[in-house]
């Protein structure tokens, strides 16, 4: 057969060509006696962008291809989104790729594509694939089964469509149901299974241990410590000597508490609250775990936390930074011990004005270590039961503390600090350790003013910096595009509120506000935050827009958190010498890295903790509960449970009573004849109606209808 695209291409690039209609080319090319092959080499021209269609559907030269390189993201239909990266502070950009033309791609993979065309179905322009230029992971996690002879492993989630082959399982002593790591040799295609070996058997899928772990794999969080980071762990350990203060100020005969979570076990922070009786100001001193004192720079227990970047929470499992022997011992401020820290001392007016800071390299007891429940129950009652076992002048601290939270939360609010309610899910075990329900957190008092407290150190350690004119590592998080906003700002409009098209931080405020107690507080507070950029670390002294903080660190949990050892470095640093010597370049690259790995620790913790609602939703099949919507789409929406903590997708195809159309600028979904209307923050009825693990979705039927509109 022979190829006529050269010929084709030939005549389309020529000198003087005038665009011509498909059937006028192939006539004055005579060709119209092979339509076939001609029809067929026009379409290859077409899709290689050689030649492209234009007014009036005539054939014209195609333009020059650009190739870039960006981040790909598989969606669920098959298709993709390539993310390109700008400059720092600038806005990414978005390009579609239709299936048929992102090949083997995977999540996270870096990528050359090239830009074709805009795509009649998307605003994003549609590119192809031309490249892999780094695969983000060829480690996977997934279910193993035996089909018509054929060995698989049905990766989890939505990475993939088919299952991938797999030839050595005899040999792995692997038995179906079992979760596996998986090698990935060969990606899968919209065509092709794709072909991996399996490197590791975790055990039967549904162990809520195995599942954990699973995820911790799939994600490539480290969750083993090496020999020699131990090594030099216990190094430490018998080097400590908590009678040496050499070098620190002695806080040990001060009055200092902590109050954490009931399952805590790290404790990085302690508090103590004087007032100084000449002046009648407020003296916050902040004490945080001297974890510098126990990690060398460079060392093993340096690059491991470097390489971790943060502690992993997962239920019923904490993947730690530091070994245990550091993370909850020598660094840990348990009550009773004498431990080393970094102290913001601060004293504030009472109308919450930080009028001085000083640090020290000090040395602590705690006195007595509150969990969040007994704390709020001495400051609902201070002369309850609780607060009879604990001494007066404890308890009267804790009232004083209460008492400046509120002075600091106010004055925060002043500023114009955004109060985004989104408060975490909170898994319920029975005595055997196994889950038996689900509640959102409670964010009161007790909460409240050690947030207030850590908020304000971290703050000023900020400012002392940027005061000495010295690089540190800040916690960023800048202004909103005017786009988004406006975009939030019409949303709100649509759904009942007043707002200006283009808000401030205080219309902002003003919204939040006033949506904290009511039913589309999860629609409003959820809108806000999509609209809002994410926080990242950076030396750059960029803003902190969510806390309307000028200059903002993370200083408060050198145990979990990296970049607060870095700050930690920096600050002992000038103690000890009145100068630091930080590389930008160096602090560019760490807050990248401890970007990402926030990141990562951030999706595990979702991850895992939705896995669990899901097994436990699996047994309760036709349960109904009261829901609110939280998204909506053009195949349905998303509701989330207003008691239990679970979100799930009400399908279109459900909605079995009426037509829907869906909304994009509105975020609705409008029955044709009915009028019913599903929008952003509207509660309703649902029932669980399916459960699919290994996908991690959960599906819900709609049992009460919404009312027509009017």
């Amino acid at each position: 057969m022979q190829d006529l695209t050269p010929k084709i291409l030939e005549a389309v690039t020529a000198k003087g060509y005038v665009p011509l209609t498909a059937r006028t080319l192939a006539r004055e090319l005579d060709m119209e006696v092979q339509p076939r092959e001609f029809k067929k080499a026009l379409q290859a021209l077409l899709k290689e962008g050689k030649v492209q269609l234009g007014k009036n559907q005539t054939i014209r030269p195609g333009t020059p291809q650009k190739t870039i390189t960006g981040t790909f993201k598989r969606l669920q239909r098959g298709d993709g989104i390539v993310r390109v990266e700008k400059g720092e502070g600038e806005r990414y950009e978005e390009f579609f790729v239709p299936e048929e033309q992102a090949g083997d791609a995977a999540n996270g993979d870096e990528v050359e594509i090239t830009i074709r065309r805009r795509s009649g179905r998307h605003d994003e322009q549609t590119a192809e694939i031309k490249s892999i230029v780094r695969r983000a992971t060829k480690q996977f996690v997934g279910t193993y089964s035996v089909r018509d002879g054929d060995t698989l492993v049905r990766i989890d989630g939505q990475l993939f469509r088919r299952s991938v082959a797999v030839r050595d399982a005899a040999t792995k002593g692997v038995k179906p149901n079992d979760k596996v790591v998986l090698e990935m040799i060969r990606f899968p295609t919209p065509d092709t299974r794709g072909e991996g070996v399996i490197t590791e058997v975790l055990g039967k899928s549904g162990d809520p241990r195995v599942d954990t772990t699973s995820i911790v794999r799939a994600l490539g969080i480290p969750d083993q410590f090496p020999e020699e980071v131990l090594a030099e762990a216990r190094e430490q350990a018998v080097k400590f000597n908590e009678d040496d203060h050499a070098g620190r100020t002695d806080f040990t005969g001060e009055l200092v508490i902590s109050i954490d979570p009931v399952d805590a076990k790290d404790f990085d922070d302690a508090v103590s609250l004087t007032r100084d009786e000449s002046t009648g100001f407020w003296i916050l001193t902040v004490h945080i775990a001297d974890v510098a004192a126990f990690v060398p720079p460079g060392g093993p227990l340096d690059v491991e936390a470097r390489l971790r970047g943060t502690s992993v929470y997962l239920p019923k499992r904490v993947i730690p930074m530091f070994p245990e022997i550091i993370s909850n011992g020598l660094a840990s401020l348990q009550e009773g011990k004498t431990r080393y820290v970094k102290t913001a001392v601060m004293e504030f007016t009472n109308d919450g004005v930080r009028v001085s800071q000083r640090f020290h390299e000090g040395v602590i007891r705690n006195r007595k270590r509150f969990t969040y429940e007994q704390a709020q129950s001495i400051l609902q009652e201070p002369a309850g039961e609780v607060a009879r076992g604990v001494a007066p002048e404890i308890v009267a601290m804790l009232l004083r503390m209460r008492e400046l939270s509120h002075i600091l939360r106010k004055r925060r609010s002043e500023k114009g600090s955004l109060e985004l309610s989104m408060p975490e899910t909170v898994l319920e075990y029975d005595a055997d350790g196994h889950l038996n329900g689900a509640h959102f957190a409670v964010n009161d008092d007790s909460h409240q003013l050690i947030e207030a407290f850590m908020l304000a150190a971290n703050e000023a350690v900020a400012e002392f910096f940027h005061g000495q004119g010295l690089l540190i590592l800040r916690r960023g998080h800048p202004a909103p595009e005017e786009k988004k906003l406006a975009a939030f700002a019409e949303f709100a409009r649509s759904m009942g509120h007043k707002i200006s098209k283009r808000p401030s931080r205080f219309d902002l405020q003003k919204l939040l506000l006033e949506t904290a107690d009511k039913p589309d507080r999860q629609a409003i507070h959820y809108g806000l935050l999509r609209s809002l950029k994410q926080a990242s670390y950076t030396p750059a002294e960029v803003e902190h827009f969510a806390l309307a903080s000028t200059h903002y660190c993370h200083f408060t949990s050198p145990i979990r958190r990296y970049p607060d050892l870095s700050v930690h470095r920096l600050l002992g640093q000038w103690l000890a010498k009145r100068k630091t010597k930080p590389n930008m370049e160096e602090l560019k690259n760490l807050g990248h890295h401890c970007s990402k790995t926030e990141r990562r620790a951030e999706n595990a913790e979702r991850e895992a903790v939705r896995l669990r609602l899901l097994a436990y939703m699996e047994d309760r099949i036709g349960t109904q509960m009261e829901a609110t919507i939280t998204g909506v789409a053009e195949y349905g929406f998303f509701a989330t449970g207003v008691e239990f903590p679970a979100e799930g997708l009400v399908r279109i195809a459900s909605l079995s009573m009426d037509y829907f159309e869906f909304d994009p600028d509105a975020l609705t979904l409008e029955g044709r004849k009915t009028g019913i209307l599903f929008r952003l923050g509207d509660r309703l009825t649902v029932e669980v109606a399916k459960v699919d693990i290994p996908r991690r979705q959960l599906d819900f039927t709609v049992v009460r209808k919404k009312k027509k509109k009017g």
